[in-house]
């Protein structure tokens, strides 16, 4: 598969699952089981793959599992928190306040790792945040919820990002994302039981099969779970694959697709104000990834030699 298929499918599964899941909560608002679901679908597909062989399943010892154990934790705070922003606020919206994720870690590369980010590097991000606020001011959307959830889900993204680089194991990439999808689901289940277990089975189930019935309801879990899962392995497969300035590129693409299909497909009404925000936003994670990723191949060039 080339990499500008592997793009493709990124941007297309990314598209689909994003629609998906938001038309979900349109008519079942139960963010944290519709994230189990996401997981759990994931990991089905995982164990079946394991049991015919592609691929074959990687061993995993006590040392790996304390590894990557961090790692599923913030990955599976981030997935909940993202999907409880996506089920109170408009998907556009959502996105962007998630570009704000490279300020936050550069924040935790420097502050927390003791890593000297360039000044270069900071300056780039003042249109993030400069953008960030401009459509957060306006949107039409806005409500506290979604804007807080996603707060929280760039952090703890960021943090997961910093227990990879210490989880680094020779396992691959696939492996690797089946085992941190089984841990993930491991620790969102009990808050699903716990907070919106009761309303489910009061009334949760039952409104939602009365108002798409049973066939679709099932279905459309099943499949938002599949493009979540997806999406994520095509993504963790394209970072092996492809030059880091490549990699930038293609997710600040992704961004742009994201929010502008959801627009279209959900016809939201955006301020003016909330429109420029948001274009300054995703200039600056442009301007951000490209700064960062020609630091990091110059790096990378420096040690070759």
């Amino acid at each position: 598969m080339t990499n500008l298929t592997l793009f493709f499918c990124r941007y297309f599964l990314n598209v689909i699952f994003n629609i998906l899941n938001k038309k979900i909560y349109n008519y079942f608002p139960y963010p944290y089981f519709v994230s189990v679901i996401h997981l759990a679908v994931g990991v089905v597909y995982c164990l079946v793959s394991w049991g015919v062989g592609l691929p074959k399943r990687a061993p995993i010892d006590s040392t790996q599992l304390k590894l990557l154990t961090p790692v599923a934790f913030c990955h599976a705070l981030g997935h909940v928190t993202s999907n409880v922003s996506f089920a109170a606020v408009a998907v556009s919206f959502t996105h962007t306040i998630k570009a704000l994720e490279p300020f936050f870690n550069a924040a935790a590369s420097q502050f927390i790792l003791g890593q000297q980010i360039p000044v270069a590097l900071w300056l780039s991000l003042a249109p993030v945040v400069l953008g960030v606020s401009m459509a957060s001011l306006t949107e039409l959307s806005f409500n506290w919820l979604g804007f807080i959830s996603a707060m929280i889900s760039n952090i703890s993204f960021t943090y997961r990002s910093i227990y990879s680089k210490k989880a680094m194991t020779d396992m691959d990439s696939t492996n690797v994302y089946a085992y941190i999808s089984i841990i993930a689901l491991i620790f969102c289940l009990p808050p699903a039981i716990f907070i919106e277990g009761p309303q489910l089975l009061q009334h949760g189930f039952n409104d939602a099969i009365t108002k798409v019935g049973l066939t679709k309801f099932v279905t459309d879990l099943f499949w938002v779970g599949m493009f979540y899962h997806l999406y994520n392995q095509v993504a963790t497969n394209t970072l092996e694959r492809v030059a880091p300035l490549t990699h930038a590129v293609g997710n600040v693409l992704k961004r742009v697709f994201v929010i502008g299909f959801s627009i279209v497909i959900f016809g939201n009404k955006i301020s003016t104000q909330t429109g420029i925000g948001t274009c300054i936003a995703i200039a600056g994670v442009a301007i951000y990834s490209f700064i960062k990723a020609k630091m990091e191949e110059e790096k990378r060039q420096k040690k070759a030699a």
